[in-house]
């Protein structure tokens, strides 16, 4: 681990201090690393891996909409279908008589997840969408799950 010095204005050291104790670290330095980490991954999904193509990701994406909403059920599980290659699971929840939440787990390139999501959230009837994208590399070695022989499969 490298030490390095820093020097901040007052205001970016009280911005720093507040996010320490908001978010419980023990030390600045725990507090800055986490926010370079935040840094790098936010640039691995813009740029992918050694910015030689699109990144990869691993992503939520949560929505509330209107379930009266004319043929927006249709629309939304088509759009689901639509993206089947994204999709990993989605969690339905009745919120109350008119309002349903759905949390989707995707999982694909960033700029494909992002194109769904926003296709989804730009639904007449849904409301409150929200992407949460997590970067992630991809691994295509041959492997075995305790059986005999292997086989080849991507994982994330």
């Amino acid at each position: 681990m490298q030490r390095v010095t820093l020097s901040v204005d007052d205001d970016l050291l009280a911005t720093l201090d507040r996010h320490m104790k908001k978010h419980r670290y023990a030390s600045r330095s725990e507090a800055l690393r986490d926010i370079l980490r935040d840094a790098a991954a936010r640039e691995a999904l813009e740029a992918g891996p050694a910015g030689k193509e699109e990144g990869f990701c691993i992503a939520t994406l949560a929505y509330v909409y209107d379930h009266e909403t004319r043929d927006l059920g249709r629309r939304l599980t088509q759009a689901q279908h639509k993206h089947h290659d994204l999709q990993v699971a989605t969690l339905h929840v009745h919120l109350d008589h008119d309002s349903c939440l759905e949390v989707s787990v995707l999982r694909g390139p960033v700029k494909a997840v992002r194109a769904m999501a926003d296709e989804t959230v730009s639904q007449r009837g849904v409301r409150h969408g929200q992407l949460h994208l997590v970067p992630a590399e991809l691994d295509n070695k041959r492997h075995s799950h305790g059986g005999r022989g292997g086989h080849d499969h991507i994982h994330a």
